[in-house]
């Protein structure tokens, strides 16, 4: 069945928003921003795009903040590099787009993947001025798990990532069918997956190498666990604490992220640590329930500005 739009539509949505390239790290970016005060830069996950952001970006611009939110790395709209899909360089990613966009400093809202960045980021910078992780523990308490059965068999499905361009092929075919099968599967509650939700992040899979540039993100995580640089980065992590400020959003009936998982992130921060755990929740909280979790992030923004 056809989609309703392109990726160029999907990825250049209209709203209350300006769209943006911002060159950072030897690459292009592409976000969309609303707003003036204190910059809070919103970072997706897999498999989705800036646009999973539509309701936190306005929301927070009429808040008083400078609202942002940015396809990472090989994704949408931003550039496919062939390589860079490590921690330290993604991390280094969105460091430079704060730099880029003339800023100081900026609370990072992460989810999955971009939860896993954000960590990193406000680990390696002061320039992160707080950190709010949804669906993503601290990437030690994320080794350490690695090692139990429970998550090991919540994570089958990554091990098919791990072969070559055949995971591409399946996520590509269909116009992304696979998409929607990971969004809907990975949700507890599915009321927020109407066909134009889902078609648009189909289309913005198909953007470009989008789905070969997704696959590297699961390569490294795999691969790092027996290589040096992920042994490197795991010492780089657990040397020092977090001191930044944490909001840790989780729901408890993640497929993927076992709750289970989430336990412990907060012996690794010094900084104000809130673990806020949803009931009827999965893996995408700000999509299921963004009546709870908008107002959250709101009063946490302004204990912490």
């Amino acid at each position: 069945m056809a989609l309703s739009v392109t990726p160029y539509e999907a990825i250049n949505t209209p709203g209350p928003w300006t769209h943006r390239l911002v060159p950072a790290n030897g690459a292009q970016f592409h976000l969309v921003e609303a707003g003036d005060g204190p910059l809070v830069l919103m970072l997706h996950g897999f498999p989705q795009y800036w646009w999973t952001w539509r309701e936190f970006v306005p929301a927070l611009a009429s808040a008083g903040y400078r609202a942002a939110a940015m396809d990472l790395r090989g994704y949408a709209g931003s550039d496919h590099a062939p390589r860079g899909y490590d921690p330290t360089t993604l991390s280094n990613d969105v460091l430079g787009v704060i730099a880029c966009l003339g800023e100081q400093s900026a609370f990072l809202v992460g989810h999955g993947w971009g939860a896993h960045i954000g960590w990193t980021a406000a680990r390696r910078s002061r320039m992160v001025r707080g950190l709010t992780a949804i669906s993503a523990p601290h990437p030690v308490r994320l080794r350490e798990a690695a090692r139990t059965q429970p998550q090991i068999k919540a994570w089958r499905y990554a091990l098919r990532y791990q072969w070559p361009w055949l995971p591409e092929r399946d996520f590509a075919a269909d116009n992304a069918l696979r998409v929607a099968e990971v969004l809907r599967t990975w949700s507890v509650r599915q009321a927020w997956l109407t066909r134009e939700v889902s078609d648009r992040f189909r289309a913005a899979f198909l953007e470009a190498n989008t789905a070969h540039c997704a696959m590297e993100y699961h390569r490294w995580a795999w691969r790092s666990y027996v290589r040096a640089d992920g042994r490197r980065f795991n010492t780089l992590m657990s040397a020092e604490p977090i001191r930044q400020p944490v909001l840790h959003i989780h729901g408890r009936q993640d497929p993927t992220v076992l709750p289970a998982t989430t336990t412990g992130s907060g012996d690794y921060v010094t900084g104000p640590y809130q673990l806020e755990p949803l009931d009827d929740c999965g893996h995408f909280p700000h999509e299921e329930r963004p009546d709870l979790v908008l107002p959250m992030l709101r009063e946490w923004l302004a204990t912490h500005r």
